[in-house]
């Protein structure tokens, strides 16, 4: 069956009266298909055109040009198909059968077999059974082996496996005796075989293993000597060659082992002094992750001690950069790649620090032996960048927004705007009446001006809104989450708050006013330039009506 984008049935084969042309668009399968693109194997259904019960194998179809155009669709006929003949043929014992069920519970097949409520093995006789634990489990994805009672009292051996990529539990079920009987002949005469071969064994091997081991005893009770310190070689006398080659290897690999020691801790000793006299922090941890070295330069830069523990260091990580950290050194262990991160580590003295830590992992004959890492500070950097990134978006005479950092963020409520729906508003205003405070009272008054605007609009706005000086006498304002009647009431509280502010020289009174042009984000938006330019427009018609007024932009036709 091949259907259209839109679920119509436009092509079948065998051909059937009345199938094409049958709507699918709100039948499950094909929704499902329709909305994950991926393979999809249906539950039982009664089809309308030939009134069998089947169940559909989908797959989606595409365009030339990868757009879904439709789904094919194989159809399993479950009373005439011939899916499961080899089930049907199969032979459990006497009483065994099979059944194929979905993972809604919906039957698929039933062997012959199958029981009905005269035989032992029916797990379908009541509600309880029908609805056993068992069962529920099986349907909700559990594979595995149960024993549960029939009928007549017998047990029953009950075997659930899924097949996952249709969703499709199996279940086989033979009688417990039937399946233990013939391991019961067996392990009968295969205990009395072993029964006799084990004392014949057991007479014979006695007196052998006895002579046998006695060298061996004196070379254990020499070995543990050696390990003990209590002697440096094998002094073993034996008429036994391989006993004596024993002897002499080991000897030799104690003279080895000794020398290759000896070797280490030069190279240990070696090794202390350049990480303690190195002014740069390092440390050094096992294959399992756990740091065992600290140097003294790390140990300074952190505020640690030499008796901290490696749990001291993680529990000196900032809470927020905590479970990344340990995430990415989890997989830096399990996987040998370098780890690189920049962190924050609280410090005793109460300081925080921006630290920068690299590990590698450490190889030796083509095998890992541990890991070693560098820790930098690089708190001051990253002030400097933090610094940056703020001047960067602000307006350094208000500590406003400026035009960068404002459009960002109307880029952001934008975006928003179109995948949720969030409704947010603009507000564009400029001053009446400025241009006389720089004239006459010069530019340290007017910035002085400014400031005071800042300060007022700001505390007048919620904290979740952005406010911004676009440049010169020109602000806006960003109202996230906000209706045009909330934004209209908060314009006119701004527009009496800035009336009230007046600054002074040479013993006139300077104030101003605002005209103001207010707009919604709206759907046929596509960039804010359209935003800006509407509510911009909105602010002129303010000042030709006589300034100190508020335009609400006309909203667009959908």
């Amino acid at each position: 069956m091949v259907t259209n984008a839109q679920g119509r049935v436009v092509a079948d084969w065998p051909l059937l009266p009345g199938r094409t042309g049958l709507d699918t668009a709100e039948l499950d399968y094909f929704q499902s298909v329709q909305r994950t693109l991926a393979p999809h194997v249906s539950r039982p259904i009664i089809g309308r055109a030939s009134g069998d019960e089947l169940v559909l194998m989908l797959v989606p179809r595409y365009s030339e040009r990868g757009e879904f155009a439709g789904v094919v669709a194989g159809m399993l006929n479950l009373s005439q198909g011939g899916l499961f003949r080899r089930l049907e043929a199969m032979q459990l014992g006497d009483d065994g059968y099979i059944q194929v069920m979905s993972a809604s519970g919906d039957p698929l097949f039933r062997s012959n077999r199958y029981p009905d409520v005269d035989h032992g093995l029916d797990d379908n006789h009541d509600e309880s059974d029908l609805y056993s634990a068992t069962l529920e489990l099986a349907l909700d994805g559990w594979e595995g082996e149960a024993i549960l009672p029939g009928v007549d009292g017998e047990s029953a051996l009950m075997s659930y496996r899924q097949i996952r990529p249709a969703n499709w539990v199996v279940k086989v079920a033979i009688p417990q005796a039937q399946v233990q009987k013939p391991l019961a002949h067996f392990l009968t005469r295969l205990w009395w075989a072993w029964l006799a071969l084990a004392m014949l064994l057991l007479m014979t091997m006695h007196g052998l293993v006895k002579r046998l081991l006695a060298p061996l005893h004196r070379l254990k009770r020499q070995i543990a000597e050696v390990g003990a310190g209590e002697r440096q070689y094998l002094e073993l006398s034996t008429s036994m060659r391989e006993l004596r080659q024993v002897a002499s290897s080991f000897n030799r690999l104690e003279h080895e082992r000794l020398a290759a020691l000896q070797h280490l801790r030069d190279r240990q000793a070696f090794l202390d002094a350049v990480l303690g006299s190195t002014p740069v922090g390092m440390f050094v941890g096992d294959l399992r992750g756990h740091i065992d070295y600290l140097n003294p330069a790390l140990l300074e830069l952190l505020g640690l001690e030499v008796t901290h523990t490696a749990r001291d260091w993680w529990e000196r990580i900032h809470p927020d950069d905590r479970a990344g950290t340990q995430d990415m050194w989890r997989h830096t262990v399990a996987t040998g790649n370098d780890f690189v991160r920049q962190l924050r580590f609280l410090h005793p003295d109460g300081v925080t620090l921006w630290v920068e830590v690299h590990a590698s992992q450490v190889m030796g004959n083509d095998q890992p032996l541990g890991f070693v890492g560098m820790v930098k500070d690089i708190t001051e950097r990253r002030q400097q960048e933090a610094l940056q990134r703020w001047e960067a978006e602000h307006d350094p005479l208000t500590g406003l927004l400026n035009r960068r950092g404002f459009e960002r963020r109307l880029e952001e409520a934008l975006a928003e705007y179109a995948k949720t729906d969030t409704p947010s508003v603009l507000i564009l205003f400029d001053l009446d009446h400025f241009k006389p405070i720089n004239d006459e009272g010069g530019h340290a008054l007017g910035d002085e001006m400014l400031r005071r605007i800042a300060q007022v609009v700001a505390w007048e706005v919620r904290r979740s809104d952005h406010v911004a000086r676009q440049g010169g006498d020109e602000f806006a304002v960003l109202l996230p989450s906000c209706t045009l009647k909330q934004a209209s009431e908060i314009a006119e509280s701004l527009r009496r708050a800035v009336t009230e502010i007046s600054v002074t020289h040479a013993d006139k009174v300077y104030n101003i006013t605002l005209s103001m042009g207010v707009t919604a984000l709206e759907e046929k938006d596509n960039s804010i330039e359209e935003v800006l330019a509407r509510a911009d427009q909105a602010s002129y018609q303010a000042k030709a009506n006589g300034r100190n007024t508020i335009v609400i932009a006309p909203a667009r036709e959908r």
